[in-house]
């Protein structure tokens, strides 16, 4: 038997450490060849035989029975005349141990087996007129590691702990046997679990492992006990939640907290409506925590009006209370509650309100206490832009991918299911997942195992958008990527055998037989990346303080969702499109888009304010701006400002020169047009090559090349500039220019085209 704190049984154990090799390359090397049979197993027949008849006992040593053995032996030691075999006789039986249900075989003193006789000695040296059979008869039998036995408990206990351990059994993920035998030996003088005495009480010996066991086992039977009476849990005001089937996903597979004192909540109607609730449809333990405090917060908001012990006498002013308890909510720890989880409350709340109409419950509960859709909403407060962006900077990914060597060390969740190699490769793939893909964390999670294809020499991820019901979408990812998936899916293939068979049509499978769905939960990828988070030495953000040191960066900050917002924000800045980056992103719309790599206003007016001096007119000469003149001119054209009057005051729809803007006397450029301008002299040059292909008249390609040089030589001159700045100015420079056509890109008014027509102007 294996230890859940060991990898080896006791025997290999030994031999490990005596070997110089490595655990791991030990456990592959290492043959273990043991000269005894295994508990449980088939011994071989004495070798003993006589006139024909070989002897039945088990084989004890020089391949003869312990008792031809010893004859054997004595015959040999005292050099006994003659030849040991012929006083000998082979044993057609093999006498059973006196100790009731004992397995093995009674060879020894007294008709003992070995392990009842050893203790028998020890019994008589302070009981000498013991007889055998009386002590026998109360004995246990001999157990193996992995079992117990309850005969030695009265027969009502006995019953009871059996029971109690069916139910235990489902939300353990480990069951230890030798907790029970240390508890069924402490419980030696008790009579019944449902007795009012604590659980110390009743053990005062155990430890706090036999404790734990014996808590679980009492709390089993005295729920059966009081379904059986029919007191319960309806009729108690502390519900026990383990006893109603909810589980968490620690380790040690009881929810916390385990009871619920619903004793908290003011008004009796309120109090029995939760629980005939919680009793009859046993909900699943996130659901009850957001119904226990949307029914706490409206209890508190109920206590403070008159009349509301009785559900008879409520109003529709008493709803509108409850909700603006709620849209006011905080979470409990005292910090504010989001919109999702006041929505979330409430809903529970009015969903208990309605089940307790419908199924009878709540028959007395007044008419007008109902909520009104229009008036009893939760204002979805609007994001504050200085906290829209929630992407990791890359300068801190890339100290992240520096420490990758200690993911899935320490307090990593999966220990006791894979080795630490496994382990560490698992939450490898699934951080490169998260990195380079922009899934959310249960699309990476839940990806099915197999989830690459390949097209025409390009490799698709294939994954499923839960949030949008939207299944079996393709990604495009990178070679990498897709050979970090293949390492781990042969990995996984030599797991198999080890792993719960639920999880067989998923990358990552859950690790334990208890988990509520078949593939690895997000919970288990959080908690990981949050410890290993917390153990990496340094983590620096952007900036410096006053004596130049870096400055630590948030580690709150870094959190598995918060790479989608990375991965967003990374083809922002390279600037994909906004329609490509919608597609990347598997939304429908584009405002949905947006709001990952909106770039924040402190930001933009920082890069607005280092712009704004290095503006220039179509000559190359310098022109300053203000800050606010520059951001009105930003909107006007596509490949720089305008301050031509008319067009500004038009919004950039009444341009005179119909946006040549290179040879206009009002066009003032800056460093972050730089890529869209160059861009535009690509498209003039593929309309002049056109436009030549269509034999056009000479005014026509003379018109694209005055542009194209126009604009060559806006570029020129603002490179010139840059090149003589100091290297710290030019760095500032370009980031600046980074964040405006990031925050361009995310706009949501529509870049004009190069040659508009008015609605007023004929067909």
């Amino acid at each position: 038997m294996v230890s859940p704190a060991n990898i080896f049984c006791p025997f290999c154990k030994e031999e490990q450490k005596r070997s110089p090799l490595p655990d791991a390359e030990f456990a592959r090397a290492f043959v273990p060849v043991r000269n005894r049979v295994a508990f449980g197993g088939v011994p071989q027949q004495c070798n003993f035989t006589k006139d024909g008849q070989r002897c039945v006992r088990p084989r004890h040593c020089k391949e003869l029975c312990a008792t031809h053995y010893t004859q054997w032996k004595t015959h040999t030691t005292r050099k006994t005349v003659g030849r040991w075999e012929d006083t000998a006789v082979p044993y057609t039986e093999t006498p059973a141990c006196p100790a009731p249900a004992c397995p093995l075989p009674g060879l020894y003193g007294r008709g003992l087996c070995r392990h009842h006789a050893k203790r028998f000695r020890e019994h008589r040296r302070t009981h000498p007129d013991a007889a055998v059979v009386p002590w026998a008869a109360q004995q246990p039998p001999y157990l193996a590691p992995h079992q117990f036995s309850l005969l030695s408990l009265p027969e009502l206990l006995r019953w009871e702990v059996l029971y109690g351990l069916q139910q235990v059994d489902p939300w353990l993920r480990i069951f230890e046997p030798p907790q029970v035998r240390r508890m069924v030996r402490d419980l030696a003088d008790t009579g019944t679990l449902i007795d009012g005495i604590t659980d110390q009480q009743m053990c005062p010996r155990s430890t706090v492992a036999v404790l734990r066991m014996l808590g679980r086992v009492r709390t089993a039977v005295r729920a059966g006990h009081a379904q059986y009476t029919g007191t319960a849990p309806a009729q108690d005001d502390v519900l026990d939640l383990r006893a109603l089937g909810q589980r968490s996903r620690t380790p040690a597979g009881i929810r916390q907290p385990k009871t619920v004192d619903l004793r908290t909540i003011r008004q009796p109607w309120l109090r029995g409506l939760l629980r005939t609730w919680t009793v009859q449809q046993r909900p699943g333990a996130d659901e009850f925590a957001r119904t226990l405090r949307g029914v706490e917060l409206a209890s508190r908001a109920l206590a403070q009006r008159p009349g509301t012990d009785d559900p008879a006498r409520l109003r529709y002013d008493d709803v509108t209370a409850v909700v603006d308890v709620i849209r006011t909510a905080l979470k409990r720890d005292g910090e504010p509650a989001g919109w999702n989880y006041r929505m979330s409350i409430a809903s529970h709340f009015f969903a208990l309100i309605d089940y307790g109409r419908r199924s009878g419950i709540a028959d007395t509960l007044s008419a007008a206490f109902v909520r009104d859709p229009a008036f009893h909403r939760i204002p979805e407060q609007e994001a504050n832009e200085d906290e829209i962006g929630k992407a990791i900077p890359e300068p801190v990914v890339r100290q992240l991918d520096a420490h990758l060597h200690l993911l899935g060390q320490g307090r990593a969740r999966g220990q006791r299911t894979l080795a630490p190699d496994d382990l560490k490769l698992m939450y490898r793939t699934l951080y490169i997942l998260l990195g380079d893909t922009g899934r959310r964390p249960l699309e990476v999670c839940s990806l099915p195992r197999d989830c690459l294809e390949t097209r025409n020499d390009q490799i698709s991820l294939v994954w499923n958008n839960h949030k949008a019901r939207r299944h079996r979408r393709r990604l495009p990812i990178t070679t990498s990527t897709a050979q970090a998936i293949r390492t781990w899916q042969e990995r996984r293939e030599q797991l198999e055998t080890s792993l719960p068979p639920t999880g067989a049509d998923y990358l990552f499978p859950a690790l334990t037989h208890l988990a509520t769905r078949p593939y690895l939960h997000t919970s288990y990828l959080g908690e990981t990346l949050r410890h290993w988070v917390g153990s990496i030495p340094h983590l620096h953000g952007e900036g410096t303080d006053a004596q130049g040191n870096p400055l630590p960066f948030d580690r709150s900050l870094i959190y598995a969702y918060a790479f989608r917002h990375s991965y967003a924000q990374r083809h922002a800045d390279a600037g994909t499109p906004l329609d490509v980056l919608r597609e990347l992103m598997d939304h429908k719309s584009v405002s949905t888009t947006q709001r990952y790599y909106t770039v924040s206003l402190n930001r933009k007016r920082d890069a607005v304010t280092k712009l704004a001096a290095h503006v220039v007119d179509s000559h190359g000469r310098p022109s300053p701006s203000s800050e606010t003149a520059y951001e009105l001119r930003s909107v006007a054209v596509p490949y720089g400002g305008c301050t031509e009057p008319s067009n500004v005051k038009a919004a950039g729809s009444s341009c005179p020169t119909r946006f040549q803007c290179a040879g206009c006397g009002f066009y003032r450029p800056d460093p972050s047009y730089l890529p869209a301008i160059e861009q535009h002299i690509n498209e003039l040059r593929a309309d002049r090559e056109t436009a030549q292909a269509m034999d056009a008249a000479e005014f026509v390609i003379t018109a694209f090349t005055a542009q194209i040089t126009a604009y060559e030589q806006v570029i020129e001159r603002m490179r010139r500039r840059l090149a003589a700045l100091p290297a710290t100015e030019r760095q500032e420079i370009e980031e600046a220019s980074t964040i405006l056509r990031e925050a361009r890109a995310g706009n949501t008014h529509t870049l004009l085209p190069l040659i508009t027509v008015s609605r007023t102007d004929p067909a």
